[in-house]
């Protein structure tokens, strides 16, 4: 009598199962996010199919920098949330799923888009603008109006910021110191005009807590 072959592992199925619905579920719960995310990877996908020098030419274009502004800025304002510098997709997915997704679950979908947005704008423009200030009174070669300048790390560092208020104290305080060194320590150090943008993003975020506060409110009624 030959032995019966052993059962297929159906806990591990089970478990399997339990994680991919689990995913979908958090996805479904950050569509913004995730929409975000895979418009990135997309675009990810086209940067590395480029030479490095047309690459750099097509993202100047889409860049935030002095010329681009004055040419068309709102183009290059939209255009410039959707590339990354440097090709390096997963970090971000990261990043938005440790950050993004959670200030959206939170917020909604359109106060965490009013934040990214204010965020990704504002401090684009405040830091083109010292650029240009700069570029002006001589501290800086006129060629740097044609710096490149793409990414979603000043929407990332305001999401990042408005975050604190979802934290109940003390833990709230702490997060927020941590997030000013993260961004104050470049700003001292390198002073670039990059470093002052993601700071001003974060003052930004900081800046959009009337968003948050009815969503504060219904977390304490939950909890009562």
């Amino acid at each position: 009598m030959t032995p019966s072959s052993p059962a297929p592992p159906a806990r591990q199925r089970t478990t399997a199962g339990v994680w991919l619905r689990s995913a979908g579920s958090w996805i479904r719960s950050a569509p913004g996010t995730y929409i975000w995310l895979a418009a990135l990877f997309v675009t990810t996908v086209i940067v590395h199919q480029m030479s490095p020098e047309f690459e750099e030419d097509f993202l100047r274009q889409r860049s935030t920098n002095i010329h681009e502004l004055t040419q068309d800025p709102v183009r290059v304002l939209f255009a410039s949330a959707f590339w990354i510098d440097g090709g390096h997709w997963i970090p971000y997915a990261f990043l938005y799923t440790v950050f993004h997704a959670p200030a959206e679950r939170w917020l909604g979908t359109l106060r965490w888009l009013t934040v990214a947005l204010l965020a990704h704008v504002l401090a684009s423009l405040v830091s083109e603008g010292v650029l240009a200030w700069a570029i002006r009174h001589g501290h800086v070669p006129s060629s740097a109006a044609n710096t490149l300048d793409v990414g979603v790390s000043y929407a990332l560092a305001g999401v990042v910021a408005v975050l604190t208020y979802r934290i109940p104290p003390p833990w709230r305080y702490v997060y927020l110191f941590a997030v000013l060194v993260v961004y104050g320590v470049p700003l001292i150090t390198g002073r670039s005009f990059t470093d002052l943008g993601h700071f001003t993003a974060v003052l930004i975020g900081l800046a959009c807590h009337p968003l948050t506060r009815s969503r504060q409110g219904t977390k304490a009624a939950v909890a009562q």
